[in-house]
């Protein structure tokens, strides 16, 4: 396309999620329910590991931050599909367009290398007991957490400055409930081949490198308690394990179909449920997943209620 059909778009419309108008209020409470449950969620396992002093070791501080990026993530998202669906204003200024899909990527991108940080430090705490205390020191948990924050802000910088200078024809409409990268490169007029080489490589590094860290992780955790001949501890493993795969599995396939596996111009309806799902399903589960089923997080939030029972007593009194 020529220079002079070009047009700079102002602001972009967003389709939001393919359903009827007569559901939008069906689906506002849905999402407004999940979103709750997200921002509760964390927040709780946020607050117990910052008051309870017997939560102050490697794995709950892996936690906090993973809970606070998924706060994040699903705030970035959420509450615009949100206010669409309540106000049926579907416009979105390109400045916010890109603000969102900068947010977007950096925290997507930092829950993939906290998931795989919580994995490397299950795997020592499995695998290698006695030296647990020596190898997750204060110094390393700190530089893993600030690492994945650095490489973190890199990336989204990196794919944000790349994708400002491309030029957006008169077609501004995103057939999603968020600017997500790959849509908006699907409407740019300029050549994207740069853009999508930077998707597969970097982006592909930065993917395969923590999913090989969990998978590794896993499997390694896996073989050394099959040497131990015990069906109690086979089974709390693999239990713990498998609902951590199983998260780990939803958000990862969903996240590889939508941004490696995508192969029509248009993004389906297929590829807007793949997005709802590592969006808003899994930050949701997250907490329940994680941490809400450990028995540490259930005696502080026991502690925690009693404490507000007692000061609410003595207010009373």
């Amino acid at each position: 396309m020529r220079p002079e059909n070009r047009s700079c778009a102002s602001e972009f419309l967003l389709l939001g999620l393919p359903i009827r108008p007569e559901q939008r209020a069906g689906f506002f409470a849905l999402f407004l329910a999940v979103y709750l449950t997200t921002l509760l969620g964390n927040l709780l396992i946020a607050l117990l590991i910052r008051l309870d002093s017997r939560l102050h070791t490697p794995m709950y501080f892996f936690l906090s931050h993973l809970a606070f990026s998924d706060i994040c993530l699903s705030s970035i998202t959420v509450l615009k599909m949100l206010a669409n669906l309540q106000a049926r204003q579907q416009a979105i200024s390109y400045e916010g367009c890109v603000s969102q899909m900068h947010l977007f990527v950096l925290f997507g991108c930092l829950d993939n290398f906290l998931l795989a940080v919580m994995a490397y430090d299950r795997y020592v705490a499995i695998c290698h007991p006695l030296r647990y205390v020596a190898v997750m020191r204060e110094e390393l948990c700190i530089l893993l957490v600030a690492g994945s924050w650095f490489f973190c802000c890199v990336h989204a910088l990196l794919h944000t400055l790349l994708l400002v200078r491309l030029s957006f024809c008169a077609d501004n409409i995103i057939p999603n409930f968020f600017c997500d990268l790959t849509a908006l490169l699907k409407l740019s007029c300029s050549d994207v081949s740069l853009n999508e080489l930077v998707v597969f490589t970097e982006g592909g590094v930065l993917f395969i490198l923590p999913l090989s860290t969990i998978l590794g992780s896993y499997i390694r955790i896996g073989s050394t308690v099959l040497r131990v001949p015990s069906t109690k501890s086979l089974y709390k493993t693999f239990s713990t394990c498998g609902s951590h795969l199983f998260v780990v599995s939803l958000y990862y396939g969903t996240l590889a179909g939508v941004y490696f596996f995508s192969s029509s111009r248009n993004s389906s309806d297929n590829d807007i449920i793949a997005s709802v799902i590592y969006t808003v399903v899994t930050p949701m589960l997250n907490p329940f997943i994680y941490s809400l089923r450990n028995r540490d997080i259930k005696k502080a939030l026991e502690v925690l209620v009693y404490k507000a029972n007692f000061c609410k007593y003595l207010l009373v009194c």
